[in-house]
């Protein structure tokens, strides 16, 4: 044991990476491809995600600042050094 190799996708190059993520990106209609450039549609999506699951389960339905430093954490890791 120790020794590992690739298989499948993880031994492919990144050439081949950016084929099939090209190929998964095309796939999808443009007007439901970016929920950064439609925010309603992107605020539909989140509020038919929130709605199935009981409110009882939403932890944060019920903590707003968990939901807020949540938010902060995605935004920093999605965006790097950009905004800082």
């Amino acid at each position: 044991m120790g020794q590992s190799t690739y298989r499948g996708f993880a031994s492919m190059d990144h050439e081949k990476h950016l084929e099939i993520a090209r190929k998964g990106g095309r796939s999808v209609p443009a007007e439901k491809r970016s929920f950064s450039q439609n925010h309603e549609l992107a605020a539909q999506a989140g509020r038919k995600g929130g709605q199935s699951v009981a409110a009882k389960d939403r932890s944060f339905f019920r903590d707003r600042a968990l939901a807020a430093t949540a938010g902060r954490k995605g935004g920093h890791a999605s965006h790097g050094q950009r905004h800082q």
